[in-house]
Order: C-alpha cells, then sequence, then structure tokens
C-alpha cells in the first residue's frame, strides 16, 4: 500500500499542467477618415484677390477589399491602362466635395479692370483611387481622380464670399455680375509619387516625395512635375499633406498600420511646376465669351508647413504656399496662401 501511494505521489509530480490555449487578440479593424480643409489667402498675407479662398471635406475609406466592389474600378483601369499594377499593395479610395473661389485685386470697384482675372468660382465634387505599393527601398503612391462640378454663378461664390464678409463686418466684393459663365466642369487626374526614406533613430528620419503627373479638362488642363522633403516622426503613415488642387501632396492618403508609436510629426518644404494647357479661371468660358486674361504657361508652387497626429484619431496640418505670377499683367507680388487641415478617425 505504501508503495502503491508512494508511487501515485511520484506519477502526480511528472504530470505536467495543461494550460488553456490563449487566444491572440485581433488585429486592429482600421476605420475611415475625415478631412476638413480650409484654404485662404488671409491666413498668409491678408490679401483678398486672386485665388482668395478654398474650402474641402473629403472622406478616405479603409483599405478596399480584394475583389470586392470598390476593387473593380482599379482592375478595369489596371486592364486597360499602365498604372495600378500588382505587388505588396494596399488600395484606398477616397470621397471629396468643395469650392474654391477667385476674385480680382480690388474687390471694391463696381467694374473690375479687364487686365485684372475675373471672379469664377467652382463647385465640385468627385473621387480618387489610391494604391500604395512597396518597393525594394522605396514605395510608391498612385492616386487616380475624377473631379465634376459648375463654374459660374450656380457655384456660389457670391454667396460664400458677400455673406462671410458680412459674418466679419467687412465689405462685400462688388463685382460679381461680371463673373465667369455658368460651365459644366469635368477634370480627370493622375499622378505617381515615389517615397525614399533615409531613417536615422527611434523612428526618426528623412524622406524625398518626388511626383510627376497630368490633369485634363475644361477646368484646368496641365502636366506636373514635383517633389518635397520631409523630416520627422512616422513618415511612413503618408505622402504629404492633403491639398486643394492644384498643388503639390493633394491626397488624404492615411496608413495607421506604418506607425511605430502613436505621435507622428514633421515639417516640410517642397516645390512644383506645372505647364499649363487650360485655366477656366483665368481663360474665361469654354464656348462663349466671358471676362479673361492670358495665362502663363508656366507656374511653380513654393510649398512649406508642419504636420501633426496622434495615431488615426487626429492630425493638424499647417501650410503656406507661395505660388508665381499666373498670367501676363498681373500686378502686386505674387500670390501666397495658407491652408489649415483637421482630420480625424471615424
Amino acid at each position: 500500500m505504501a508503495a502503491l501511494l508512494s508511487y501515485s505521489a511520484y506519477a502526480d509530480d511528472q504530470v505536467a499542467p495543461v494550460s488553456a490555449p490563449v487566444a491572440s487578440a485581433p488585429a486592429p479593424t482600421e476605420a475611415g477618415r475625415i478631412t476638413l480643409m480650409e484654404e485662404d489667402d488671409y491666413f498668409a498675407s491678408h490679401d483678398d484677390r486672386h485665388y482668395t479662398e478654398g474650402a474641402r471635406a473629403s472622406y478616405l475609406s479603409p483599405p478596399v477589399t480584394p475583389n470586392g466592389f470598390w476593387d473593380q474600378p482599379y482592375g478595369f483601369l489596371g486592364d486597360n491602362l499602365p498604372i495600378f499594377g500588382g505587388g505588396d499593395r494596399k488600395r484606398k479610395y477616397e470621397a471629396t466635395i468643395g469650392q474654391s473661389i477667385f476674385t480680382p485685386t480690388d474687390i471694391n470697384s463696381p467694374t473690375p479692370p479687364g487686365n485684372d482675372r475675373p471672379y469664377a468660382a467652382w463647385l465640385y465634387t468627385g473621387a480618387s483611387l489610391l494604391q500604395e505599393t512597396k518597393h525594394d527601398g522605396y514605395n510608391t503612391l498612385e492616386n487616380a481622380e475624377l473631379l465634376g462640378g459648375v463654374v459660374g454663378p450656380d457655384a456660389g461664390g457670391e454667396i460664400t464670399q458677400n455673406d462671410f464678409h458680412a459674418l466679419i463686418e467687412d465689405s462685400p466684393a462688388r463685382a460679381w455680375s461680371y463673373q465667369i459663365h455658368n460651365e459644366p466642369g469635368i477634370m480627370a487626374s493622375y499622378e505617381k509619387k515615389f517615397r525614399f526614406e533615409a531613417p536615422v533613430s527611434d523612428n526618426f528620419g528623412f524622406d524625398a516625395i518626388p511626383e510627376a503627373g497630368g490633369t485634363v479638362g475644361n477646368v484646368l488642363t496641365y502636366g506636373e512635375v514635383g517633389g518635397m522633403v520631409r523630416m520627422g516622426k512616422n513618415l511612413a503613415a503618408d505622402y504629404g499633406q492633403d491639398r486643394i488642387r492644384p498643388s503639390l501632396s493633394g491626397t488624404a492618403w492615411f496608413d495607421p498600420a506604418q506607425m511605430q508609436g502613436p505621435l507622428g510629426w514633421y515639417v516640410f518644404a517642397g516645390s512644383q511646376g506645372r505647364a499649363m494647357g487650360r485655366n477656366m479661371f483665368l481663360q474665361g468660358n469654354s464656348f462663349e465669351d466671358s471676362p479673361h486674361v492670358t495665362e502663363k504657361p508656366l507656374v511653380a508652387d513654393f510649398v512649406g508647413g508642419a504636420s501633426l497626429f496622434w495615431a488615426s484619431d487626429i492630425r493638424v496640418d499647417l501650410t503656406v504656399t507661395q505660388r508665381t505670377r499666373e498670367f501676363y499683367d498681373q500686378q502686386g507680388h505674387p500670390d501666397r496662401f495658407g491652408g489649415i487641415n483637421v482630420a480625424f478617425g471615424l
């Protein structure tokens, strides 16, 4: 009996405890993002002229489901054009609505001079298809965008500007009756960005983002090349701030899965050169006579700013843009405007 008890105790000591399997935590689901954007010359120069105000709201989707509904346009374009190829890629789409307003220099004159840019407004909506592809040593971001809307009185530029002036107790712009006439507008754009990163330490580093692309349409037609350099933390999350076209960067792309730690920030500087084929806001309506000036064939933007973001929760961007003269006989200093973006995850 004693021997049996002794064996039993020994056997119990040798039995390894069986632990219940621990389920791994599921990866967090990436949600969509909303970006609210305001560009205004008052932010940077206290002017109220030329490109005087732009407002835009956009929605950036979560990653597109492979072979799902939103994946079909990528496949169609990839089958018919040399874009959106295969590889290690992630896709998102962006939906946009916005308004841009343009005025001559003297908004107090009841009859604006013929050698200054005309009053014009552009109300639009549209969507972008975005694809990031990973390569050895660099990543790329492709953006195919289609915008449609209206230029002219139906775009609501007079109401927006003068109601705001009434709110801040400023005098109204007096010659909106001379604006460009109503005309449906459309723009199709494609651009590709390349991101080359130079890490330093602790998720801090530098990167360079050259880009090239083009836009065709009755509102704007141009080809562009440009680039920016950035210094900061968690640079891999995006390719620069969202901007209103025409502009350097110009997408709301953001990938929190690329962040190492929740805090991200950077400062940047860059430029973009554009060979202009058409600018309705300067040249006037396509098929009827309207106020117009002669645009310059080459225009450049010089841009600087900063971004601060906390994971997917909140982001704030600040930008200042200096734009070279856009038309012949343009008077005064070149245009300068600032931008403020606020983005938040859903």
